[in-house]
C-alpha cells in the first residue's frame, strides 16, 4: 500500500461492516483493511449494524435501514460496502420484502458518493427468480411474477453500485452474467492485499508459547467452529498420524447463539476422545494468538465443506506456510500460488494427504486407485474387500472366513442406519399470497414452545445414537482384531 499523493488526494471514506468485538469473518477483514487505508492517509469511519468498536452503529435491515444509510454517506467521498443479505435484509426475508429493500438500497447507493460493494461469497439464487422458492401451481403466475420483480430489485443494488469487488474469477462472472453488472465495473482482488504480519515468523517460538512440542508434524484448523468448517473431517482423517508424532490442533471459538455450531462443538468433542492426538483449543482467540497458530503449524488444514475465500488461507499465505484444502468454492484460485498447497476433492484423498505431509508410510491399500475383482462385483464382495484391506493397512492377518463369512457376507455397522436419518429443519414460514407469511410466522410463534423443545430432543437422541453407535463399532472392530491375532 502507497501513501497518497497528489493525484490520490486522501478522502474521507465510510466503511460498512460487522465490526469487533464482535465475532464475525467479514469484521476481522474489515479491520484490516481499515488500517490498511488509514496507512495511506485517508479518515475512515466504520458503520456496523450492531454496537461495536465502529463508530456509528445503524440497525440496517430494511428500507428504514437503507435510508438511514443514504443519510450517513452523505458526508462521505467514498463508501465501501461489505455486503452480506443478513446484514440488510429481514431474516426470513420474503419476495416483498427483498423489492422494498431492494429499492431502498439501490436509491440510497445512487443518491451521492462512490459506492464500492466488497462481496466474499454470491449466491446466485439472489438474482434468480427460477432458484427461490418454489410456489403452487394455484398461484403460480402471481408468485412468478412477484420472485421476479425481487431477484430484479436485488439485481438493482449492484448495478447501483459505481464498483464491485471480489475474490475469484467465478464471482467476477456471476457478477456479470447473472446480475447484469457491467464488466468494467467488476474487479477481482487479491483476498489478502491488505493482510500484514502481526507476529515473527519464528516457529520455535510460536510454539513454545503455545505450549505445543517442539518436535513433530503439527496440523492446524483454525476458525469459527461451524459444521461448514469441516474441522471433523480432518480429524477423522488424521486416524494413525499420532504414532508418526504428528498432531492435529483444532482452534476457535463457537457462536453460542447457534445451535448447530454447538452440536457441531460436541461433535468435535467426541472425537478429541476417539482420535489420539487431536486436541480442540475452544475459546476467543486475539489476533496475535491467530497469527501464532499459524506461524506454529506445519501444515493448515482447510477440510471446508462449503466456502468461496478464506482468511486463513491468506494468513497461511503470509506466513508461508502449506495447505490442505477441499477443492470448494474459489479455494483453487485463491491458493494456486501458495507453495506446497494440495488440493482434495473428498475424505479419503484427504486422509492421503495429511498422511503424506506427516511423513507416513502409504500402503499398496492406501495407496490404489482403482481395486480389480475376479468375479462378479456386488455390495458384498465390496464390503468384504474393504475389511480385508483395512485389516491388511492396520498389519493384521487375516484369516480364511468359513461358513456363510466365506461368501464374503459382511456385515453393516451398526452407525449405518443411524447415519442416514436427517435432522427435518422446520418448513419456511414463508408464502407467496400476501398475508400468509405473517400468518405463518404467527402460528409457529405460539405452538413453537411445545414443538421446538421436542424438536430438539429427537435430533440430540439421534445424535447421542450415532455416537453410541460408532463406539459400539469401534469396539466390535477392536474386539475382531484381537480375535484374528
Amino acid at each position: 500500500m502507497t501513501t497518497p499523493s497528489a493525484a490520490t488526494s486522501p478522502e474521507r471514506i465510510l466503511v460498512v461492516s460487522p465490526y469487533p468485538p464482535v465475532r464475525d469473518g467479514i469484521g476481522s477483514y474489515t479491520v484490516q483493511q481499515v488500517r490498511a487505508l488509514r496507512r495511506q492517509g485517508h479518515h475512515v469511519e466504520v458503520c456496523s449494524p450492531v454496537p461495536s468498536a465502529a463508530h456509528h452503529h445503524l440497525a440496517l435491515q430494511g428500507p428504514k435501514g437503507a435510508k438511514a444509510l443514504r443519510k450517513l454517506m452523505a458526508g462521505f467521498d467514498r463508501v465501501i460496502v461489505h455486503f452480506h443479505p443478513d446484514i440488510f435484509y429481514a431474516v426470513p426475508s420474503t419476495p416483498t420484502s427483498r423489492i422494498s429493500t431492494g429499492t431502498a438500497l439501490a436509491a440510497a447507493f445512487k443518491s451521492g458518493p462512490k459506492v464500492e460493494i466488497r462481496l466474499h461469497e454470491v449466491d446466485g439464487r439472489w438474482a434468480s427468480a427460477r432458484e427461490q422458492v418454489e410456489v403452487s401451481s394455484r398461484s403460480g403466475i402471481v408468485a412468478t411474477q412477484v420472485f421476479e420483480a425481487a431477484a430484479r430489485a436485488t439485481r438493482s443494488v449492484f448495478k447501483a453500485a459505481d464498483e464491485i469487488t471480489v475474490h475469484v474469477p467465478e464471482h467476477q462472472r456471476m457478477m456479470v452474467e447473472k446480475f447484469g453488472v457491467p464488466a468494467d465495473r467488476v474487479r477481482l482482488i487479491d483476498h489478502g492485499e491488505d493482510f500484514t504480519a502481526r507476529v515473527a515468523a519464528d516457529q520455535a517460538a510460536a510454539r513454545h508459547s503455545l505450549g505445543l512440542p517442539a518436535d513433530g508434524h503439527v496440523f492446524v484448523c483454525i476458525g469459527f467452529i461451524q459444521p461448514h468448517k469441516g474441522f471433523d473431517r480432518a480429524a477423522a482423517a488424521f486416524r494413525g498420524l499420532a504414532d508418526q508424532g504428528a498432531s492435529l490442533h483444532i482452534v476457535g471459538s463457537v457462536r453460542v447463539d447457534d445451535p448447530s455450531a454447538v452440536d457441531h462443538q460436541r461433535e468435535l468433542e467426541a472425537l478429541e476422545a476417539q482420535v489420539p492426538g487431536v486436541h480442540l483449543h475452544l475459546g476467543f482467540v486475539s489476533d496475535d494468538a491467530f497469527d501464532r497458530w499459524i506461524v506454529a503449524a506445519d501444515t493448515v488444514v482447510l477440510p471446508y465443506r462449503h466456502i468461496w475465500s478464506s482468511g486463513v488461507a491468506e494468513r497461511a499465505r503470509l506466513y508461508g506456510r502449506p495447505v490442505i484444502a477441499t477443492r470448494v468454492g474459489g479455494l483453487a484460485d485463491q491458493l494456486a500460488d501458495v507453495p506446497g498447497t494440495v488440493l482434495v476433492d473428498d475424505n479419503a484423498s484427504l486422509a492421503v494427504a495429511m498422511a503424506t505431509a506427516a511423513g507416513a508410510p502409504r500402503t499398496a491399500a492406501a495407496a490404489a486407485s482403482t481395486w480389480e475383482f475376479d468375479g462378479p462385483v456386488d455390495r458384498q464382495t465390496v464390503m468384504a474387500e474393504i475389511h480385508r484391506r483395512a485389516a491388511a493397512q492396520r498389519g493384521i492377518k487375516v484369516k480364511t472366513a468359513t461358513g456363510p463369512a466365506a461368501s464374503g457376507v459382511v456385515p453393516d455397522h451398526v452407525a449405518t442406519p443411524l447415519r442416514r436419518l436427517r435432522a427435518v429443519p422446520p418448513p419456511p414460514a414463508t408464502s407467496a399470497r400476501p398475508g400468509v407469511s405473517t400468518v405463518k410466522r404467527l402460528i409457529r410463534r405460539v405452538i413453537a414452545w411445545e414443538v421446538d423443545p421436542l424438536r430438539e430432543q429427537l435430533i440430540d437422541l439421534q445424535k447421542a445414537s450415532v455416537q453410541a453407535a460408532e463406539t459400539t463399532d469401534a469396539r466390535l472392530e477392536d474386539i475382531s482384531d484381537e480375535l484374528t491375532d
